[in-house]
């Protein structure tokens, strides 16, 4: 079995990448009489069917030779990664391993496009080194609000919350989105506090100024909404505090099912290295 877009022209090539739209693409240069390219197709043809929201495309040489210029193919096979009209990354040679822990890393890496306010972003979790929370729930821990799944974060003995996430590298925070349950328990304000010298209390986030306030809509929360953060005084954290002090219905317990941080690391400019939200032009400031 296979899904693997098989072109028989330059043409056709081109409209297998229209079709794609912003799917990522994995190409395989090869040619009939290639022993290796032959050795390998199989593994190509698996791979085809294991990712499926890749678009998989293979190019013979001497067919779609205008193609095969364009790419600078001087060998096969060789394997180009695309996305958007951009190549990510290149492998030559019929190494099946080598294939498939390529293929693997960008497509970990290249994530779940979605569209947001200010350009390219990145989800921060993956530059996380620590999470902590004072007043969770044992049973419904801070990790629970990382994790793709019905699980939810609940703070114990009252309806606050309190965490502070520690990066690897500096990192600019453009917007974050909180999602929660429907009934009631959903945060209503939330306190941002960047770079502090020691973990915060309760009292120092209750009382402290802090860089931006935010106030939840029940919609905003419950749909998920990313909300714009002050970009332009978030050029250099190391790690933020978040202080969720209310909920939209005075619950006794505040529950969050997840947290998700847009921005950018300080130190690289090729943002196709880690995992991408593209977004349209108007950052927040």
């Amino acid at each position: 079995m296979s899904n693997v877009n098989i072109v028989k022209s330059d043409a056709e090539f081109e409209q297998v990448k229209v079709t794609a739209e912003n799917k990522l693409l994995a190409i395989a240069f090869s040619a009939k009489w290639c022993g290796p390219c032959n050795q390998i197709a199989p593994k190509f043809n698996q791979l085809s069917v294991q990712f499926g929201d890749i678009v998989f495309v293979k190019v013979d040489v001497d067919i779609c030779k205008t193609t095969a210029a364009l790419y600078n193919i001087s060998s096969m096979p060789t394997f180009v990664f695309e996305k958007d009209g951009k190549v990510i990354d290149t492998l030559k040679g019929a190494n099946p391993a080598a294939l498939t822990t390529k293929l693997e890393s960008i497509y970990n890496t290249m994530g779940t496009s979605t569209t947001i306010m200010g350009g390219e972003m990145v989800e921060l979790s993956q530059f996380m080194v620590q999470k902590s929370c004072l007043n969770e729930d044992e049973e419904h821990p801070i990790s629970a609000v990382f994790e793709d799944n019905k699980a939810y974060l609940e703070s114990d003995c009252d309806h606050e919350l309190l965490m502070t996430f520690t990066f690897s590298q500096m990192i600019k925070l453009h917007s974050i989105k909180v999602k929660a349950p429907d009934d009631g328990s959903a945060p209503k304000t939330m306190k941002l506090f960047i770079n502090q010298p020691s973990l915060m209390d309760f009292d120092g986030a209750r009382d402290g100024n802090a860089l931006q306030e935010i106030e939840f809509s029940q919609e905003d929360i419950v749909d998920g909404s990313i909300m714009p953060l002050k970009y332009v005084k978030l050029q250099a954290v190391n790690s933020i505090t978040l202080f969720f002090g209310s909920n939209q219905n005075d619950q006794e317990t505040t529950k969050i099912q997840n947290i998700v941080l847009y921005g950018k690391p300080v130190n690289t400019t090729n943002m196709r290295d880690f995992q991408r939200v593209s977004g349209k032009a108007g950052e927040a400031h």
